[in-house]
């Protein structure tokens, strides 16, 4: 009897802890929909989708760092400098200029703290900026698409190979796929490697 008591003792812990850990997965928080007004109204839709203004244009960082960085107001200027220059929003960039004060721009896309993401390592991989922030060439106002959770971020990752410009890497050295990444090193090696703890947490 002392057995079957036991028993469902550890059935009854198995089943706690497994609800809590779904719970937890469930109320994973998200700024899903976020969509702050900004201190200079400004359009994706125009620059990145009507003028096709590419991301790195002014998201310089990007491709070289972590943070894809805030475009200074200068780099506004590059522009409207000559085309739309006495625009009220446009009259608000030169008052930055001229005063020496950063535009203060709400921030949309946040990570928490114990995550490291690097914009470089997934940019240079191919990875599309719509992947993670949705078609903003098509936002007149930025809104936030994805949840950017954790249970996202990882299943994303285990999709992830092999990218686009791997493959065509091994195209282009007329190589087999099968030569490059030879049993035991993909799919799956690098599919574990991704999906590591350390691999954002460290």
């Amino acid at each position: 009897m002392p057995h079957k008591y036991a028993s469902r003792g550890r059935r009854a812990i198995r089943f706690a802890a497994a609800s809590a850990a779904l719970f937890s997965l469930a109320c994973e928080p998200t700024n899903k929909g976020y969509s702050p007004n900004q201190p200079v109204v400004y359009s994706h839709a125009v620059h990145a989708g009507a003028l096709k203004i590419p991301c790195p244009y002014c998201h310089y960082a990007a491709e070289r760092g972590r943070h894809a960085g805030i475009p200074a107001a200068q780099i506004c200027m590059n522009c409207h400098s000559q085309v739309v220059k006495d625009h009220p929003e446009i009259a608000k960039v030169k008052e930055s200029l001229k005063t020496g004060r950063p535009i203060e721009w709400v921030r949309i896309h946040r990570m928490p703290d114990f995550v490291y993401f690097d914009h470089s390592a997934h940019v240079n991989k191919g990875v599309a900026c719509q992947t993670c922030h949705g078609p903003v060439e098509t936002m007149g106002r930025v809104t936030q698409e994805s949840p950017l959770t954790m249970g996202w971020c990882v299943e994303c990752h285990r999709k992830s190979w092999p990218k686009a410009v791997e493959r065509a890497a091994v195209a282009a050295l007329n190589m087999p796929k099968e030569e490059a990444f030879p049993p035991g090193t993909a799919p799956m090696t690098r599919a574990n490697r991704l999906t590591d703890c350390a691999v954002c947490h460290h």
